[in-house]
Protein backbone atom coordinates (compact mmCIF):
# COMPACT_ATOMS: atom_id res chain seq x y z
CA UNK A 1 0.00 0.00 0.00
CA UNK A 2 2.45 2.24 0.70
CA UNK A 3 4.66 1.78 -1.95
CA UNK A 4 1.35 2.51 -4.52
CA UNK A 5 0.67 6.14 -2.72
CA UNK A 6 3.89 6.75 -3.26
CA UNK A 7 4.06 6.08 -6.85
CA UNK A 8 0.58 8.42 -6.93
CA UNK A 9 2.55 10.97 -5.44
CA UNK A 10 4.91 11.18 -7.44
CA UNK A 11 3.30 11.07 -10.64
CA UNK A 12 1.06 14.10 -9.49
CA UNK A 13 4.39 16.06 -8.81
CA UNK A 14 5.83 15.66 -11.69
CA UNK A 15 2.53 16.60 -13.62
CA UNK A 16 2.57 19.67 -11.45
CA UNK A 17 6.16 20.63 -12.31
CA UNK A 18 5.04 19.91 -15.85
CA UNK A 19 2.31 22.78 -15.64
CA UNK A 20 4.84 25.66 -14.18
CA UNK A 21 7.51 24.65 -16.20
CA UNK A 22 5.31 25.32 -18.99
CA UNK A 23 3.43 28.84 -17.78
CA UNK A 24 7.12 29.92 -16.78
CA UNK A 25 8.41 29.33 -20.52
CA UNK A 26 5.49 31.61 -22.30
CA UNK A 27 5.50 34.20 -19.27
CA UNK A 28 1.82 34.18 -18.91
CA UNK A 29 1.53 32.17 -15.68
CA UNK A 30 -1.14 29.55 -15.97
CA UNK A 31 -3.75 29.99 -18.62
CA UNK A 32 -7.58 28.72 -18.16
CA UNK A 33 -8.22 26.98 -21.48
CA UNK A 34 -11.84 26.93 -21.40
CA UNK A 35 -11.49 30.92 -21.00
CA UNK A 36 -8.79 30.82 -24.43
CA UNK A 37 -11.21 28.33 -26.16
CA UNK A 38 -14.18 31.30 -25.62
CA UNK A 39 -11.92 34.13 -26.51
CA UNK A 40 -11.08 32.15 -30.19
CA UNK A 41 -14.72 31.40 -30.63
CA UNK A 42 -16.00 34.98 -30.37
CA UNK A 43 -12.76 36.33 -32.56
CA UNK A 44 -13.98 33.81 -35.38
CA UNK A 45 -17.88 34.89 -35.31
CA UNK A 46 -16.93 38.31 -35.52
CA UNK A 47 -16.79 40.13 -38.60
CA UNK A 48 -13.55 41.67 -40.09
CA UNK A 49 -14.42 45.77 -40.85
CA UNK A 50 -13.22 47.04 -43.78
CA UNK A 51 -10.73 50.04 -43.25
CA UNK A 52 -12.19 53.52 -43.77
CA UNK A 53 -11.63 54.76 -47.35
CA UNK A 54 -9.61 58.04 -47.03
CA UNK A 55 -11.15 61.39 -48.58
CA UNK A 56 -9.07 61.61 -51.95
CA UNK A 57 -8.90 65.58 -53.02
CA UNK A 58 -11.59 65.89 -55.40
CA UNK A 59 -11.27 68.63 -57.85
CA UNK A 60 -13.80 71.16 -58.46
CA UNK A 61 -16.45 70.17 -60.40
CA UNK A 62 -17.29 72.57 -63.43
CA UNK A 63 -20.77 73.88 -62.23
CA UNK A 64 -18.56 74.90 -58.76
CA UNK A 65 -15.62 76.94 -60.64
CA UNK A 66 -18.64 78.80 -63.06
CA UNK A 67 -20.10 80.29 -59.58
CA UNK A 68 -17.35 82.73 -60.25
CA UNK A 69 -18.70 83.51 -63.83
CA UNK A 70 -21.37 86.21 -61.45
CA UNK A 71 -18.34 88.22 -62.19
CA UNK A 72 -19.50 88.93 -65.42
CA UNK A 73 -22.36 91.22 -63.92
CA UNK A 74 -19.69 93.46 -63.44
CA UNK A 75 -20.37 93.83 -67.48
CA UNK A 76 -23.64 96.34 -65.69
CA UNK A 77 -20.36 98.94 -65.71
CA UNK A 78 -21.16 99.09 -69.52
CA UNK A 79 -23.71 102.02 -68.42
CA UNK A 80 -21.02 103.95 -68.41
CA UNK A 81 -21.33 103.79 -72.31
CA UNK A 82 -23.96 106.41 -71.56
CA UNK A 83 -21.53 108.98 -71.31
CA UNK A 84 -20.76 107.72 -75.51
CA UNK A 85 -24.46 109.53 -76.22
CA UNK A 86 -23.20 112.69 -75.69
CA UNK A 87 -23.76 114.08 -78.80
CA UNK A 88 -24.65 117.58 -80.39
CA UNK A 89 -27.22 118.78 -77.96
CA UNK A 90 -26.02 117.44 -74.94
CA UNK A 91 -28.13 115.37 -72.91
CA UNK A 92 -30.35 114.44 -75.44
CA UNK A 93 -27.25 113.98 -77.64
CA UNK A 94 -28.96 110.13 -77.96
CA UNK A 95 -31.54 110.93 -80.28
CA UNK A 96 -29.52 114.19 -82.10
CA UNK A 97 -26.80 114.51 -85.33
CA UNK A 98 -25.19 117.38 -87.28
CA UNK A 99 -27.28 118.82 -89.98
CA UNK A 100 -25.42 117.99 -93.65
CA UNK A 101 -25.82 117.23 -97.19
CA UNK A 102 -26.46 113.76 -95.94
CA UNK A 103 -29.82 114.00 -93.88
CA UNK A 104 -31.06 117.77 -95.61
CA UNK A 105 -32.46 119.03 -98.62
CA UNK A 106 -30.43 122.13 -99.44
CA UNK A 107 -31.71 125.37 -101.81
CA UNK A 108 -30.41 128.56 -102.55
CA UNK A 109 -32.18 131.28 -104.16
CA UNK A 110 -31.44 134.98 -104.60
CA UNK A 111 -34.22 137.42 -103.31
CA UNK A 112 -35.72 140.45 -104.58
CA UNK A 113 -35.34 142.29 -101.06
CA UNK A 114 -32.91 142.59 -99.86
CA UNK A 115 -31.34 144.04 -103.05
CA UNK A 116 -28.06 141.37 -103.46
CA UNK A 117 -29.23 138.76 -101.19
CA UNK A 118 -29.36 135.22 -101.23
CA UNK A 119 -31.52 132.99 -99.10
CA UNK A 120 -30.07 129.60 -98.19
CA UNK A 121 -32.76 126.73 -96.64
CA UNK A 122 -31.93 123.65 -95.23
CA UNK A 123 -34.69 121.12 -94.48
CA UNK A 124 -34.17 118.27 -92.26
CA UNK A 125 -35.34 115.48 -93.90
CA UNK A 126 -33.88 112.36 -91.79
CA UNK A 127 -35.58 110.44 -88.54
CA UNK A 128 -33.69 112.34 -86.17
CA UNK A 129 -33.22 116.05 -84.76
CA UNK A 130 -30.20 117.96 -86.42
CA UNK A 131 -27.92 120.78 -85.35
CA UNK A 132 -27.11 123.31 -87.79
CA UNK A 133 -23.68 124.85 -85.66
CA UNK A 134 -22.25 128.10 -86.69
CA UNK A 135 -22.57 129.34 -90.23
CA UNK A 136 -22.15 127.64 -93.85
CA UNK A 137 -18.91 127.81 -95.18
CA UNK A 138 -19.30 128.99 -98.77
CA UNK A 139 -17.50 127.83 -102.17
CA UNK A 140 -18.51 129.87 -105.29
CA UNK A 141 -16.81 127.51 -108.48
CA UNK A 142 -13.15 127.48 -107.70
CA UNK A 143 -13.28 130.32 -105.39
CA UNK A 144 -9.79 130.54 -103.10
CA UNK A 145 -11.36 132.57 -100.21
CA UNK A 146 -13.63 131.89 -97.86
CA UNK A 147 -16.36 134.37 -96.97
CA UNK A 148 -16.44 136.09 -93.75
CA UNK A 149 -19.62 135.70 -91.09
CA UNK A 150 -21.29 138.80 -89.92
CA UNK A 151 -21.14 138.40 -85.94
CA UNK A 152 -24.02 140.35 -85.28
CA UNK A 153 -26.41 137.67 -86.33
CA UNK A 154 -24.71 134.55 -84.44
CA UNK A 155 -28.16 133.17 -82.11
CA UNK A 156 -27.97 132.40 -78.46
CA UNK A 157 -28.56 128.68 -78.89
CA UNK A 158 -27.76 126.17 -81.96
CA UNK A 159 -30.45 126.13 -84.41
CA UNK A 160 -31.68 122.73 -84.00
CA UNK A 161 -34.33 120.91 -86.39
CA UNK A 162 -36.55 118.50 -85.75
CA UNK A 163 -37.55 116.16 -88.96
CA UNK A 164 -39.30 118.14 -91.46
CA UNK A 165 -38.24 121.47 -89.82
CA UNK A 166 -36.13 124.07 -91.72
CA UNK A 167 -32.91 126.64 -90.83
CA UNK A 168 -31.76 129.16 -92.95
CA UNK A 169 -28.78 131.44 -93.37
CA UNK A 170 -28.71 134.77 -95.65
CA UNK A 171 -26.12 135.84 -97.78
CA UNK A 172 -25.21 138.86 -99.10
CA UNK A 173 -23.55 138.71 -102.02
CA UNK A 174 -22.64 142.11 -103.10
CA UNK A 175 -22.17 145.86 -101.80
CA UNK A 176 -24.89 147.78 -103.18
CA UNK A 177 -23.00 150.93 -103.27
CA UNK A 178 -20.51 149.14 -105.58
CA UNK A 179 -17.88 148.93 -103.34
CA UNK A 180 -16.96 145.32 -103.42
CA UNK A 181 -13.93 143.99 -105.37
CA UNK A 182 -13.55 141.06 -107.84
CA UNK A 183 -16.93 140.79 -109.02
CA UNK A 184 -17.77 137.44 -110.85
CA UNK A 185 -20.50 135.17 -111.65
CA UNK A 186 -20.91 131.73 -110.07
CA UNK A 187 -22.53 128.99 -111.86
CA UNK A 188 -21.50 126.36 -109.07
CA UNK A 189 -22.39 126.50 -105.02
CA UNK A 190 -21.09 124.18 -102.80
CA UNK A 191 -22.06 124.76 -99.01
CA UNK A 192 -20.05 122.95 -96.03
CA UNK A 193 -21.30 122.30 -92.74
CA UNK A 194 -18.97 122.74 -89.30
CA UNK A 195 -19.13 120.40 -86.39
CA UNK A 196 -19.04 120.68 -82.74
CA UNK A 197 -15.62 123.35 -83.23
CA UNK A 198 -15.27 126.12 -85.70
CA UNK A 199 -13.81 125.03 -88.76
CA UNK A 200 -13.87 121.39 -87.87
CA UNK A 201 -15.76 119.17 -90.58
CA UNK A 202 -19.47 118.53 -89.61
CA UNK A 203 -20.15 115.88 -92.53
CA UNK A 204 -21.32 115.69 -95.84
CA UNK A 205 -21.05 118.74 -98.41
CA UNK A 206 -24.23 120.06 -100.41
CA UNK A 207 -24.49 121.40 -103.77
CA UNK A 208 -27.37 123.30 -104.35
CA UNK A 209 -28.53 124.61 -108.23
CA UNK A 210 -28.31 127.69 -109.06
CA UNK A 211 -30.17 129.79 -111.35
CA UNK A 212 -29.03 129.05 -114.83
CA UNK A 213 -27.63 133.05 -115.32
CA UNK A 214 -25.54 132.12 -112.69
CA UNK A 215 -24.66 134.20 -109.41
CA UNK A 216 -23.39 137.60 -108.86
CA UNK A 217 -21.08 138.55 -106.11
CA UNK A 218 -17.77 140.34 -105.07
CA UNK A 219 -15.71 141.16 -102.17
CA UNK A 220 -18.97 142.02 -100.13
CA UNK A 221 -19.59 138.09 -99.95
CA UNK A 222 -20.82 137.53 -96.24
CA UNK A 223 -22.84 134.78 -94.69
CA UNK A 224 -25.16 135.08 -91.71
CA UNK A 225 -25.01 132.31 -88.80
CA UNK A 226 -27.66 129.11 -89.49
CA UNK A 227 -30.88 130.84 -88.39
CA UNK A 228 -34.36 129.81 -87.17
CA UNK A 229 -36.28 132.24 -88.61
CA UNK A 230 -36.33 133.28 -92.65
CA UNK A 231 -37.01 136.80 -91.40
CA UNK A 232 -33.64 136.73 -88.96
CA UNK A 233 -31.37 134.91 -91.89
CA UNK A 234 -31.78 137.75 -94.79
CA UNK A 235 -32.90 141.28 -93.29
CA UNK A 236 -29.67 142.03 -91.29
Amino acid sequence: MRTRRTRLLAATGLALAALALTACEDGTGTKDEGAQQQTTATAATTPKQSPTPTPSSEKPTASSGSTGSTGSTGSTGSTGSTGSDSKPGGASGATRVLCNGSNTKVTAQPVPRPLNHMLITVKNTGSRTCDLTYYPVLRFDEMQWVPQAAEETQPQAVTTLAPGESGYAGVLLSAADGSGQGGTTGHKLTIAFQGMTPNSSGGASATPSLPAKGVYYDSALTVTYWQREMADAINY
